[in-house]
């Protein structure tokens, strides 16, 4: 529920949930310039660590790919750029920010008018998908991922120890995002909605996971088929869902092929990796990777 002194704009957002009717613009909404560059997402865009999922601060990362992109674009630290990501932020949650959340305080702010030209979302992983449980993804590392003894094999989605992977598909993710992008295109008109994907973790169908501790060696889980279909299901979903909401698809995998966590030279953090960011956020994009995708992303789009 949200509380505070509300324009009519903004109520009619609260109530998107139920049924998107868009309103006609007001004169003072018409007049709104808008920020060139308007980020909405997860970790994965804010990379800025915190413990609890519900808290309400948005922690970011000074080397995350929204932060690189606004300098490339040279609006760094100027109206022109509004990041409202969130570490835990979820398309649909109960608790911490949630999709629709970040693009209300985006709009309070002024983010979306005739002057917006790229509105990005990352959203997804932290999730809950299907009807039999709410495992998300952040749950599923003590009971499935770092479980040795039983795996984290397709099994384990019927039992309740990983997202269940089977819910995720094209329609159910567009269904969920698709209020917003509606809202977001009726007033930045001029704006390219773009659904950025999530980078390798693993190559697409592999059966097993690792990543690197301490510089070390790797934690390997040999049953993690779950994981990986999972995290495949999420891609392909995100694809279609850009293709049914007729929206812009940034290939985040493509651009980071043969840089996941089991690679020689990863882009993503392990634990205390020595290879990437020693104190990043595991399972996160480096600072590295985020160079990658800032730099990919401008030249697609900031230019």
């Amino acid at each position: 529920m949200f509380t505070g002194k509300l324009s009519r704009r903004f109520a009619a957002f609260a109530l998107a949930a139920v049924a998107f009717v868009p309103a006609m613009p007001t004169a003072s909404a018409e007049s709104a310039p808008g920020s060139r560059l308007v980020v909405m997402g997860d970790s994965f865009a804010a990379n800025g660590f915190r413990w609890q999922a519900d808290a309400k601060e948005c922690l970011r990362g000074p080397a995350s790919w929204p932060t690189q992109l606004s300098q490339l674009m040279g609006i760094a630290g100027t109206p022109d750029f509004r990041d409202d990501s969130c570490s835990g932020a979820a398309i649909k949650t109960k608790s911490g920010y949630s999709l629709a959340q970040e693009a209300i305080n985006a709009d309070k702010a002024g983010g979306f008018g005739a002057r917006t030209r790229v509105i990005a979302m990352q959203f997804g992983l932290n999730d809950s998908w299907g009807t039999e449980h709410s495992t998300t993804l952040w749950g599923s590392l003590q009971p499935c991922v770092f479980n040795l003894e039983q795996g984290c094999g397709l099994d384990a989605a019927a039992e309740g120890r990983i997202t269940d992977y089977r819910g995720v598909s094209g329609e159910e993710y567009a269904a969920r995002i698709r209020e917003v992008v509606t809202y977001v295109r009726y007033y930045a008109p001029n704006a390219k909605v773009v659904l950025v994907g999530y980078p390798e973790f693993f190559p697409a169908g592999q059966d097993f996971a690792c990543f690197d501790i301490l510089g070390a060696g790797d934690f390997i889980q040999p049953r993690a088929e779950g994981l990986i279909e999972y995290l495949d299901r999420m891609d392909a979903a995100q694809r279609e869902a850009a293709r049914l909401l007729g929206i812009e698809y940034f290939d985040a995998r493509a651009i980071t092929a043969g840089h996941g966590l089991c690679s020689n030279d990863p882009w993503l953090n392990g634990a205390f990796d020595p290879r990437t960011d020693l104190i990043g956020i595991p399972f996160h994009p480096s600072a590295h990777g985020d160079t990658v995708m800032a730099n990919a992303l401008y030249e697609r789009y900031g230019k």
